[in-house]
């Protein structure tokens, strides 16, 4: 308790910058993971990416957010354990979130698009095991960390290899390609809307004193799709065909089509993301600044001021503006050539993998769905069109970021207990 007191304001500012690095980190990697597709792909420059970001980052965090987050990430220790000797949770924190932010700038200085829900996990594991003992971390939620590595890009690949088929049985292999694509592109852009309000009512409102039942959930999420798909039939009806009437010509015109319905697909995943996953830059920052501020009490949540959530917004924007590009490159053109039509299926089986794993509880991370969403949009083309050596290095930074984490914050709190304790 006396370091609590001694250092509280210290260990709460080392905190405060860790998060906006680590959420700075999140940006460049994991948001960049959703607007690879549309980059890539030729849809949306950098520029207009990073608008969408700024907007939908923004409003999913906010909006959706949540008003409390778990002081453990993901319930992977005992909070109990630490009940008698806070200060290790205010140390191990910290720590987990420095040893955080630096795993995902190098993995993002060497394009890999990797976990960020897996590398504060990991963080979280290591210091606990160090400083706590071996007892104290659940090792079956451990578990399904490991399955998601399975799970996550079978389900992304699976959902997007059918909504690849779809789109070219229903659209780009008719006898008028362009047509299809303004006929039938606003049933997608509604599947798009709809997907989006599911990951935001399915997640609740409670900070916002919004409590909905299943059945209002999805009505107005069906409202929702309605209205993205009247907003979306009007701006695809602004498209012109290509002149030149020849069938190559006629899939080109096509493919326009979805270059709009790509910023709808865009939105729902910066969406997704701000609702679903910066707390895991800030979850750690909560449970400082909860332990700093009750003078030593360990709970097992701790309530997540607004303008945490809008710091971590403003600094996950920020780190795709200034250094995503490296992964949306290996997202975008590395390991597959992407269309915008295969772009467009494989933000969308993203956003619906993520709102269903959110749904049902299935062990899924967004990164490793959004990466097997692009497998798959290759594997409907078969598998020459990917390149398996970068597929390779992604698999092997994936297997390395939870280790990663846990070596890089159990080291980061034994300099801070030995400073400090």
């Amino acid at each position: 308790m006396e370091v609590i007191a001694q250092y509280g304001t210290l260990f709460t500012t080392l905190a405060l910058i860790f998060a906006f690095y680590a959420c700075w980190a999140i940006g460049a990697n994991d948001v960049a993971n959703a607007m690879g597709p549309p980059v890539g792909s030729g849809s949306l420059s950098i520029r207009n990416a990073v608008i969408i970001a700024a907007v939908f980052e923004f409003a999913g965090a906010f909006i959706a957010g949540g008003e409390v987050t778990a002081t453990i990430r993901k319930g992977i220790v005992d909070p109990a354990a630490m009940a008698t000797h806070p200060e290790l949770l205010m140390y191990g924190m910290t720590s987990a979130l420095l040893a955080t932010a630096i795993w995902l700038h190098v993995a993002t200085a060497f394009g890999w698009p990797v976990s960020t829900t897996h590398t504060i996990v990991g963080a979280v594991a290591g210091f606990a095991m160090v400083g706590v003992g071996m007892d104290v971390v659940r090792w079956q939620q451990m578990s399904t960390i490991i399955a998601s590595w399975f799970v996550s890009p079978i389900l992304g690949g699976l959902v997007a290899y059918l909504l690849t088929r779809s789109i070219r049985r229903f659209i780009l292999e008719t006898a008028n390609p362009f047509q299809s694509a303004q006929e039938r592109g606003p049933y997608y852009i509604f599947l798009v809307g709809f997907i989006v309000a599911l990951v935001t009512f399915f997640n609740g409102l409670t900070h916002l004193k919004i409590n909905l039942s299943d059945l209002e959930t999805l009505l107005l999420a069906v409202v929702v799709g309605v209205a993205c798909a009247v907003v979306g039939r009007m701006m695809i009806r602004k498209i012109q065909a290509e002149p030149d009437a020849d069938p190559e010509h006629r899939v080109a015109s096509a493919e326009k089509v979805f270059i709009p319905m790509m910023i709808f697909t865009a939105a729902a995943m910066c969406f997704a993301h701000g609702s679903n996953d910066v707390a895991n830059g800030i979850g750690p920052l909560a449970a400082v600044l909860d332990v700093v501020h009750s003078g030593g009490k360990v709970s097992a949540s701790a309530p997540l001021p607004l303008w945490v959530l809008f710091m971590g917004g403003a600094a996950i924007v920020v780190g795709l503006a200034t250094y995503g590009q490296k992964v949306i490159a290996t997202i975008g053109t590395r390991i597959t050539e992407l269309t915008p039509p295969r772009a467009f299926a494989a933000t969308l089986s993203a956003a619906i993998v993520v709102v269903l794993a959110s749904k049902t509880g299935l062990p899924v991370s967004t990164t490793h769905i959004a990466v097997g969403a692009v497998m798959g949009v290759g594997l409907a083309r078969g598998i020459g069109a990917l390149d398996l050596r970068v597929i390779r290095n992604i698999v092997i930074s994936w297997l390395i970021t939870v280790p990663a984490g846990a070596l890089g914050a159990a080291a980061f709190f034994f300099i801070v207990k030995g400073i400090f304790g």
